[in-house]
């Protein structure tokens, strides 16, 4: 009698509608998850910038998955992806978080406990991985701030967010609440301005530092190119390599911020004394400039992992005579910023080629990629036994007494390169018209020197090509090759070179582990 009904269903139908809170879309859950975790990542990564010798929580991990994987894990990678190898496993890295944190997410529309507890391990993850980052140069208590700092910030952006998708009655069917959107906005705001920030501060000290410098003339200067080293090939690689375009191979997954300022390069060991150098009192010593070719490891037959640059810095033989090496002593361990390590033959470094800490590159300072404020130059040997980047430590030692990063990781201790030759024109599958097929490539055999370099059309016999004018034995050596009675269809050329010893490059094929690829390289092409 007063409008209330008296039907059991219609009354436990109102009941429930009163009840029941309205499930928000899986979606919103995913963003909500997926938004928190780019939250705490974005602070952490902000912080790490901030702090000198600190790595972002994503690189710790990161680090740590290159530290543990096996060597056929880093072989397969750097074949499929090349000098993007990092950027991949960034990329890889950031795409799984995502995918937690999204899961975790739709969990936590119904579950937050568990969304909150799922979050927090991940987190603990990249915790534990930064307390044994090798990279990390600042104090272990330092190094673990980012990454506690995302867990903090990730959980407390989650528990926001789902806690503005929970319903009520009155909630439109179908549409976030305006509270839901305004958290949005105000964490997705927090996610640009640590992204700002670690673009403006990632690698500041060390880009204000290498701007400040201007390299004095070195005592010994570099004689000019000599004529008809740069052979008349379009399309064939510059002589010199400029910097942008040099090879860059290492496990940094984040240049190091070293600032000379503060940089210090010590030499110890089995020494009769300890030196330390400043970037200043290494700036100050008889400086010298040699054009130097440098080969990586895990250059494929006819790769692209090898670039010839001048090189300007001060001989290593010298500091280590300053030093004084002890007898017994066969090794040089280097050691880098982010701790990375290498094992050099001491001979190479006080024998007659022109290894040296160097500090310039093509006329000025290193570029932050390649090793500012100094690295490690030595012709002859692949650079995963020499060519150290942002060189912080030498150490004169024994090769029984130490491993370094890649001698725990299958590949041999002793790593002279192997010489080669590469075919740059013809690029695979180029079409030439009949009357101008010329083609050439770049030979090397640093410390040793080309003394010819062949060329073969299908399977027809070797012919000589002719060869640039010779720089030095420590430089690549640029070759040519006109076929003058070119015949129109598909081809095939191959290349093959001898050293001045008389040594003529092996057709047989070597994988890059444990020291290096062998093989000739070849090249289909179309005359027309």
């Amino acid at each position: 009698m007063f409008g209330f009904t008296t039907n059991p269903r219609v009354r436990s139908r109102r009941t429930t509608c009163v009840n029941t809170i309205t499930r928000s879309p899986w979606w919103a859950g995913a963003l909500a998850g997926v938004l928190a975790a780019a939250a705490g990542v974005a602070t952490g990564t902000a912080v790490a910038a901030l702090l000198n010798g600190v790595p972002s929580p994503i690189e710790s991990v990161g680090n740590r998955a290159i530290d543990l994987a096996p060597p056929m894990l880093k072989d397969f990678a750097v074949e499929q992806f090349g000098t993007h190898d990092k950027p991949v496993l960034i990329g890889g890295v950031v795409a799984t978080l995502a995918l937690l944190a999204a899961v975790a997410g739709i969990i936590g529309r119904t579950r937050p406990a568990i969304a909150t507890g799922g979050v927090a391990v991940i987190g603990l993850i990249a915790v534990a991985a930064a307390a044994v980052d090798r990279t990390a140069t600042a104090s272990r208590a330092l190094t673990l701030v980012p990454s506690l700092l995302t867990v903090v910030v990730s959980l407390a952006a989650l528990a926001i967010l789902l806690t503005t998708l929970r319903r009520t009655r009155e909630a439109p069917a179908g549409l976030l609440r305006r509270d839901f959107l305004k958290a949005v906005i105000g964490i997705g705001a927090l996610v640009v301005v640590g992204g700002i920030v670690n673009k403006l501060y990632g690698t500041a000290a060390a880009v204000a530092s290498r701007a400040g410098i201007r390299l004095p003339k070195p005592a010994v200067a570099a004689p000019p190119v000599p004529a008809g080293t740069q052979v008349d090939v379009t399309g064939i690689s510059p002589y010199v390599t400029a910097n942008r375009d040099f090879y860059r191979v290492d496990t940094a997954l984040r240049i190091p911020d070293v600032p000379a300022e503060g940089w210090n390069l010590r030499i110890h060991g089995m020494v009769d004394n300890e030196v330390n150098l400043s970037f200043r009192e290494l700036l100050d010593m008889p400086l010298a400039e040699h054009r130097i070719t440098l080969t990586c490891v895990s250059n494929e037959v006819g790769g692209p992992y090898l670039g010839n640059a001048v090189w300007t810095g001060v001989l290593v033989k010298d500091l280590l005579e300053q030093a004084g090496v002890k007898s017994g002593a066969d090794a040089v361990k280097s050691t880098s910023a982010d701790k990375w390590t290498a094992g050099t033959p001491l001979e190479a470094l006080t024998d007659e080629r022109n290894s040296m800490v160097a500090i310039g590159m093509n006329g000025e300072p290193l570029p932050l990629a390649h090793g500012f404020p100094a690295r490690l130059v030595v012709p002859g040997l692949y650079g995963y036994v020499s060519a150290t980047k942002w060189l912080t430590d030498l150490e004169v030692t024994r090769f029984a007494d130490f491993k370094a990063y890649w001698t725990t990781r299958q590949y041999d201790a002793l790593a002279p390169i192997k010489f080669s030759s590469r075919i740059d024109v013809p690029k695979s599958f180029q079409t030439f018209p009949a009357d101008r097929v010329r083609v050439g490539g770049v030979a090397w055999a640093q410390t040793v020197g080309i003394e010819q370099v062949e060329v073969r059309v299908d399977k027809g016999p070797w012919q000589v090509a002719k060869l640039g004018t010779e720089d030095t034995v420590e430089t690549w050596r640029q070759w040519s090759w006109q076929w003058d009675d070119a015949t129109p269809g598909n081809h095939t050329l191959t290349v093959r070179a001898t050293t001045k010893d008389g040594d003529t490059q092996t057709s047989d094929r070597a994988s890059i582990r444990p020291n290096g690829t062998t093989g000739w390289h070849s090249v289909q092409f179309r005359v027309e």
